[in-house]
């Protein structure tokens, strides 16, 4: 049995700041404890910061640990892989002890609402298939109407 804390600054790992809009971090969970069926993140969303849109190949569980937050839904229109429309279909708020699903292939955003405290969340990735990669395609946009490259 391994045992691993989510709270405190040691043992984090940076993230790709051109995925989230602000200063994020995150603990790799299932690294600590051998998790081999899915990926677990705590991610740390500093004072305002979210992801940037994205979708996952694989199912996706949120569960808010701290402060609060959303998660924004939204529905792709046109065939472009990389420059399309897009309409937020969907905003949930999170707030501490919330869990959400998130089926394969939604395109979606979440993180903190408020400019002025953080929000955290552990994120368990459920790998598509037994031993196969969790893939996240991550896509530059304005939030509202229009996605314009993939990141």
């Amino acid at each position: 049995m391994k045992k691993a804390n989510i709270f405190g600054t040691g043992d984090q790992r940076k993230v790709n700041p051109d995925w989230f809009t602000g200063k994020t971090w995150m603990k790799v969970i299932s690294e600590k404890i051998k998790s081999k069926d899915q990926d677990i993140y705590h991610v740390h969303f500093e004072k305002g910061s979210r992801t940037k849109l994205h979708q996952h190949d694989g199912n996706q569980v949120l569960i808010a640990v701290k402060g609060n937050g959303s998660l924004e839904i939204f529905k792709k229109y046109g065939t472009s892989k990389t420059n399309f429309k897009i309409k937020r279909t969907e905003k949930i708020s999170l707030n501490e002890g919330d869990v959400v699903h998130i089926p394969a292939n939604v395109l979606h955003t979440h993180g903190s609402v408020d400019k002025k405290k953080t929000f955290s969340h552990i994120a368990i990735n459920i790998l598509p298939k037994k031993n196969a990669s969790y893939k996240t395609t991550w896509y530059e946009s304005d939030f509202k109407s229009k996605v314009s490259e993939i990141i």
